[in-house]
């Protein structure tokens, strides 16, 4: 059993974490959580414009990241002395397990999630500099003195793409879909975390500990799985999930602030060294974008964001899958630029169709984006090891997790500045406004061919 798992239970050597967690500390965890890049994570919000709506959504990725780490633990306790594990996993890659767990999010910077939803040129993912930041610190070495396992083994369990043919074994893909898939340590964390601070109910009600004690390794695949005293345990999470991206992640205010803020980053993405922010946290960042936005059409969204005063653009209309399929699948998913040039026409159309002056940053339109969440494609092992998709044993799972968080919870909305909604109410019926962002679209995709 590694040192870390052993520490589970210390009454010493411990930081406390929301709600009242204590997560044990080696002496070889602690250097790594001293290094510059995680501590740069202490000054990165986990949730970004959430804190616009719900103010105690202001915790940390560090925060979150000490989170993961201790689910890490608690999954590897509950496989110490499961054969068929210590037959698969080496110490070795338990190690770099533990590793991948704390630096995970080590690549994230400020607001990156909407950012990297833009798909603006030479932005690579945040997934993708985990290495550089890992190479180019005293991370590499805490890894070289501390521990067994090599940057690589870690880099091969966080990016698939990256393994090489000295990595490809069986512990692999059990140890990935524990850090990422249908129910990892990850979402384990942030459903619970980011609830709690919200202060919602929502993502706190699922049973984690059942839900841990239930893991299994897949008898044909090797990935992770559930036995069946898990299945309601499972549900309970794919239904926390699914409220907390309709009350929370996808709440209409924080994605009007969302829209502001990549509207603000398109127009401003030659003033901006985005490269170079990317290393930023989040004060330093959100000052330079307040720099470069003074004295541009991007200054009252950035004000408005990051100002005095909070001012949010208004929603003047919203369309699901279910009320609204055809502007839904118009613009669903369509790359962030062609949303930028829809909006522009859309603009034109209204303000001859009301008389109302309507500048082209004056609307916005928020679509769900085109990578779409990951379904909770979970099987359940029975005790006769017949094998089940969660989806088939479970009527909630089977509703919820396939495609209602794209086509319900996440809609097309359209936002306007403030003072323009007003202005715009009981000018437009849905009905209306249906009919001129087809009439936009349309427009837009003949000038394309």
């Amino acid at each position: 059993m590694l040192p870390e798992v052993k520490t589970l239970h210390q009454t010493s050597s411990l930081i406390r974490i929301p709600p009242t967690q204590d997560v044990p500390l080696t002496p070889r965890v602690r250097r790594l959580l001293d290094t510059e890049p995680m501590r740069r994570l202490a000054s990165i919000s986990q949730l970004g414009m959430v804190s616009l709506v719900y103010p105690g959504a202001n915790h940390s990725r560090l925060e979150h990241s000490l989170g993961v780490y201790h689910n890490a633990l608690q999954l590897l306790e509950r496989f110490d002395g499961d054969a068929t594990f210590s037959q698969m996993i080496s110490d070795q890659m338990q190690e770099a397990f533990i590793v991948s767990s704390l630096i995970h999010d080590l690549g994230h910077w400020p607001f990156c999630h909407p950012i990297e939803d833009m798909g603006l040129d030479g932005i690579e993912s945040h997934e993708n500099r985990v290495r550089s930041w890992v190479s180019n610190s005293d991370i590499s070495e805490c890894l070289n003195q501390d521990w067994q396992c090599s940057l690589e083994d870690v880099m091969v369990l966080l990016h698939p793409n990256s393994a090489t043919k000295d990595h490809e074994s069986a512990d692999l893909g059990f140890l990935r879909s524990c850090l990422s898939g249908p129910v990892d340590i990850d979402k384990l964390d942030y459903l619970y975390r980011d609830s709690l601070h919200a202060g919602v109910p929502y993502g706190q009600n699922f049973d984690k500990p059942r839900l841990i004690s239930t893991l299994c390794i897949h008898p044909d695949t090797g990935t992770l799985a559930i036995g069946e005293k898990g299945k309601t345990a499972a549900e309970m999470m794919v239904f926390a999930r699914y409220v907390m991206f309709s009350e929370v992640y996808w709440h209409h205010a924080v994605r009007a602030a969302t829209a502001m803020l990549q509207r603000s980053v398109f127009l401003l993405q030659n003033r901006i060294d985005l490269q170079s922010s990317l290393r930023l946290d989040d004060p330093s960042w959100i000052f330079q974008l307040k720099r470069a936005a003074e004295g541009s059409v991007a200054e009252p969204l950035v004000d408005g964001l990051f100002g005095s005063i909070r001012n949010l653009y208004k929603r003047a209309v919203e369309f699901n899958i279910l009320e609204g399929s055809q502007i839904h699948q118009a613009i669903a998913r369509r790359p962030y630029w062609w949303l930028v040039a829809c909006s522009e026409k859309l603009s034109e159309r209204i303000a001859s169709l009301t008389g109302v002056a309507i500048h082209a940053a004056d609307l916005l339109i928020d679509a769900p984006p085109a990578e779409r969440e990951v379904d909770i494609n979970l099987d359940v092992v029975h005790r006769d090891r017949d094998v089940r998709p969660l989806r088939e044993v479970s009527p909630v799972a089977s509703a919820l997790a396939d495609h209602q968080f794209d086509n319900y919870v996440k809609r097309v909305r359209l936002f306007v500045r403030p003072d323009l909604a007003a202005e715009l109410k009981g000018k437009l019926s849905k009905q209306v406004w249906a009919e001129e962002i087809l009439a936009a679209c349309e427009s837009l995709e003949r000038e394309q061919g």
